[in-house]
């Protein structure tokens, strides 16, 4: 805070509004904008590594391999993104701490399962209670990363397979026909041509995924979100030294224009992506590119 904010009771008008967008809390406003960015950023290249597993498992001819591929496409996808959320990330850090209970505390004589508790020994707590706070939101972070992940990973194996059906399966006979095996004409032939057919797909999840962030709120992560509503409310401006009014429409408007220049600066990147990839393809979009290059 500037030194000119040290006693808020004397400021007014412009004065008081520049002090007030300057205080810890606001700043923390601020860098929770680059958490949503960050979280878009690592959670992207894992959606897409489970999403192409996914898809490459569900085409196996190894039938217990296309099952686990196929299932786990169709088990998440069946289950609403809030009750996921909100179960397995409770379920994933019960896990983590078993399997450091197990190793950590072997000499334990008590069951972990007590009624609705679930009890582990203090050194295999994630994270510990001695952890400094930043620790702790990493550890939250990191969660709500793997679980982005998993979930939008399985959305993102339905659009790959479709994506690596589209492609002439006369392509991979060719391929194999010339001599090379089934595994080379994946990775040679089908795997460069399918982003093409997957692309509009895969634009309207990472929309989806936008507009999604806000769960991280819910899994007690401090985003944009839970500051817009702390910072807006009455209730916590009533005990600080700068009480307002119901302001939560203007800092929730904030967030309007934040969302819809984030998905605008999207669609922008994603036509020209688009364009590209369509080059040299046997697509309407690559016929209308040589149609404009002729």
């Amino acid at each position: 805070m500037l030194e000119a904010c040290a006693d808020p009771a004397t400021l007014s008008g412009l004065d008081w509004l520049g002090c007030y967008l300057t205080t810890g809390k606001h700043w923390a406003f601020y860098a929770s904008f680059g958490v949503v960015l960050l979280l878009l950023a690592v959670v992207v290249p894992f959606a897409l590594m489970f999403g192409f597993a996914g898809a490459a498992a569900a085409r196996s001819r190894v039938w217990p391999v296309s099952l686990l591929g196929k299932g786990y496409s169709n088990i998440v996808r069946g289950v609403p993104d809030i009750a996921f959320f909100l179960f397995f990330v409770i379920a994933l850090d019960q896990a983590f701490e078993y399997l450091r209970h197990r190793v950590l505390c072997p000499d334990w004589d008590q069951p972990v399962r007590q009624g609705s508790d679930f009890v582990v020994c203090t050194a295999a707590k994630l994270p510990l209670s001695s952890a400094p706070q930043w620790v702790h939101e990493t550890y939250g972070f990191l969660l709500a990363v793997l679980t982005f992940a998993i979930v939008y990973g399985a959305f993102t194996a339905q659009v790959l397979y479709g994506a690596m059906r589209a492609v002439p399966r006369a392509q991979m006979e060719t391929a194999e026909a010339y001599g090379m095996s089934h595994t080379q004409a994946f990775w040679r032939i089908l795997v460069p041509q399918m982003w093409v057919y997957a692309l509009p797909g895969l634009g309207n999840l990472w929309m989806i995924l936008i507009k999604a962030t806000p769960l991280l709120f819910l899994l007690g992560v401090e985003d944009i979100v839970y500051w817009a509503r702390e910072l807006g409310g009455t209730k916590a401006a009533k005990f600080s030294a700068y009480p307002h009014g119901d302001w939560r429409m203007w800092y929730f408007g904030a967030l309007l224009v934040f969302y819809l220049c984030l998905t605008w600066v999207s669609e922008k990147g994603l036509d020209r992506l688009m364009r590209r990839l369509s080059r040299g393809q046997a697509t309407a979009a690559g016929e209308a590119l040589r149609k404009v290059a002729a």
